[in-house]
């Protein structure tokens, strides 16, 4: 249908309260430990699916984190970036724990077994394909696929919103901001 002359604003943040479940995962962070969401209570969180290999989603929208919770100053300390790795062949918890310190201080590098990750993937709904590596050339190159979406949990790890990548740092400023103190 085409609507001439008028101008649609859809939704830049979608309000997911309700529809999605609360934050619950153990998976390993930095040198193997267990992590839980319960390591985060109190904090808003903001979870991004990638994988530290990407050569162009994932930099991307870390950094574009990192720049909203700089944009916070003091407050910053409030939330955590999450950035779980789909591709738990390559991905180490050090390895992710390096590569998101790259962007942001606040960052948690999370990864896990291969059961663990689709277990998580299906509870937020994160679409992704991995190719399985081949075992007899370990180093071999394979692809990746993910969807893009930026959880947001507030400080009682509930669902708050999602928003895509693509959105502007002043409009994920503008719904992460209510839900600090």
């Amino acid at each position: 249908m085409w609507l001439a002359g008028t101008s649609l604003a859809l939704a830049a943040v979608h309000p997911v309260r309700g529809f999605l479940p609360d934050l619950k995962f153990s998976l390993q962070g930095a040198g193997g430990a267990t992590v839980t969401q319960q390591a985060f209570a109190g904090k808003v969180v903001l979870m991004f699916f990638g994988y530290a290999s990407c050569p162009d989603i994932c930099p991307t929208t870390m950094a574009q984190l990192a720049q909203v919770t700089e944009s916070l100053g003091p407050k910053a300390d409030q939330v955590r970036i999450l950035f779980v790795s789909v591709d738990p062949h390559r991905d180490t918890p050090d390895i992710l724990q390096a590569y998101v310190d790259q962007f942001d201080p606040h960052a948690i590098g999370l990864t896990g077994d291969e059961k663990a990750i689709a277990a998580l993937a299906r509870r937020y709904r994160v679409a992704y394909q991995i190719e399985r590596p081949d075992p007899q050339h370990p180093d071999a190159p394979y692809e990746v696929a993910h969807s893009r979406g930026i959880y947001a949990f507030d400080t009682q790890g509930k669902a708050a919103w999602l928003a895509s990548d693509g959105e502007s740092q002043e409009e994920l400023l503008a719904a992460l901001k209510p839900m600090l103190r």
